[in-house]
């Protein structure tokens, strides 16, 4: 078991893993309890009768967004150790309180579904809710035989006296838990918000299967160690953690947050992910990567997902990235300059809703690969009674694999300001794209007729702001 028994010197973010002989089979009942062992105080516990999450989605009517802001307040971060998951925040509505499990994640205390015991293969992990156990501490944990089928012997453990210093600029994440955490989650509650110099958290090779959620900072870098070998990933979508009944997310700048991305970084500044996989194993509506915010960076990293795999809304720099959904692959409101990336997808590769405001998606030498039969580059359906009549994808110097001769799919509304340009276009093995059947709405741009666009679209400073000047 992980921690041992007798353990010292563990964080207060671990998991408890357990390894058996056979593969355990994970019961519908029975409880997980975690004491202080010191004065044998209750400190967690997990109830197997609960259901992890919903698995259908609710037939509910169309929801409104939110008419004013969504607010992120500065200050002391809500918790499971002083907020009762399931607390709504901007007026939602619980749509399942006590239903389902139930925890918070990065202060959002409307809470996450999320599964107490994961099973694979001869080992079960055990998920505390989320920042219940303290540094300096003795526990005890019992688990009733229900759980698995069995008895298992209670155990001990210790934690360690206190964490990094509270200035500390570098922090280790390693999942076998010879880190300074063990969970990133974990670190991204302990580094402060808004530091005055950038905080990087580094995290080791290994396997972090866990929902990652967190709002409201700036100036943190997440530095994996090796891009392939870095795995967070979580089974979560529009199904398992759906919106509030009452109100609708996604769409409108300001609205209330998803909860259905594996990994969401959340009205984040100058936040920087690099050298990762982020990846959500469930289809539907589910991003392996949302980001929303400004001044951030996403580097050499691998993002998989289903319908809307990526999404990006505010200004974000993207080299070296690949992208790997099912369609609609990348959506959100810009702008975002990707460079020398990989993307992949069943269906439409985009659905860009960028207003007049600020440009779209903007693709300079990034590769366009089909994965399923001919698809779209994007495309632009009316979406509940509304356009996009601004909607921009700016294709410079592409490679592209499979795209339909069309290149571009449904497109509702005026077209007038609609953007959907390329220039070069090439093949698989570097012969011209044949674009004589391309989408009326698009444009196909040349370098004697539009040199300085092309000029202006190549330049990350241009499309995002002097933020992004290199």
């Amino acid at each position: 078991m992980q921690p041992a028994h007798g353990a010292q010197q563990v964080n207060p973010d671990t998991h408890l893993v357990l390894r058996f002989d056979q593969p355990p089979v994970l019961g519908t009942s029975g409880l997980i309890r975690i004491y202080d062992a010191a004065s044998g105080r209750l400190v967690d516990a997990l109830d197997l009768s609960i259901p992890a999450g919903p698995t259908e989605r609710t037939k509910l009517p169309a929801a409104p967004y939110l008419s004013t802001p969504y607010v992120y307040a500065d200050g002391p971060r809500a918790t499971n150790a002083n907020t009762k998951a399931g607390t709504p925040s901007a007026g939602a509505e619980p749509g399942d309180a006590g239903k389902y499990q139930l925890t918070i994640i990065g202060g959002f205390t409307d809470g996450f579904h999320f599964h107490p015991v994961i099973v694979r293969d001869k080992t079960a992990t055990i998920y505390p809710h989320n920042n219940l156990l303290e540094y300096g501490k003795r526990y005890r944990v019992q688990i009733d035989d229900a759980v698995f089928g069995h008895a298992v012997k209670a155990w001990e453990f210790s934690t360690r006296p206190g964490g990094p210093a509270a200035d500390a600029q570098r922090v280790v994440v390693s999942a076998d838990g010879t880190g300074d955490f063990n969970t990133v989650q974990g670190a991204l509650d302990y580094v402060p918000d808004h530091p005055v110099r950038r905080v990087t958290i580094f995290v080791r090779n290994g396997d972090y299967e866990e929902i990652v959620y967190f709002r409201n900072k700036s100036n943190i870098t997440l530095q994996g160690e090796q891009r392939d070998k870095v795995r967070i990933h979580y089974a979560n979508n529009e199904v398992f953690n759906p919106h509030p009944p009452n109100i609708s997310t996604n769409e409108v700048a300001g609205t209330f947050p998803s909860r259905r991305a594996a990994f969401a970084a959340d009205n984040v500044k100058a936040v920087h992910l690099r050298d990762l996989t982020l990846e959500t194993t469930l289809a539907g509506q589910a991003e392996g990567l949302l980001i929303t915010g400004a001044e951030n960076i996403v580097a050499n990293t691998t993002v998989i997902g289903s319908g809307d795999a990526l999404q990006v809304n505010g200004s974000t720099y993207l080299p070296g990235v690949k992208v790997v959904g099912h369609g609609d692959t990348i959506l959100g409101r810009g702008p975002a300059f990707f460079e020398r990336c990989d993307i992949q997808s069943r269906h439409a590769f985009m659905w860009i809703r960028n207003p007049a405001t600020n440009h779209g998606n903007v693709f300079v030498d990034c590769r366009f690969t089909a994965i399923g039969g001919q698809t779209e580059l994007a495309r632009l359906p009316a979406n509940k009674g509304k356009n996009y009549p601004y909607a921009e994808a700016v294709l410079i110097n592409a490679t592209l694999s499979g795209i339909s001769p069309a290149g571009w799919g449904q497109i509702d509304g005026d077209t007038a300001n609609v953007r959907f340009w390329e220039y070069n276009s090439r093949n698989a093995d570097g012969t011209p794209v044949d674009v004589s059947q391309r989408h009326p709405a698009s444009r196909q741009l040349t370098m004697e007729k539009d040199a300085q666009t092309i000029r202006n679209y190549s330049n990350p400073a241009w499309v995002l702001g002097d933020w992004a000047r290199h």
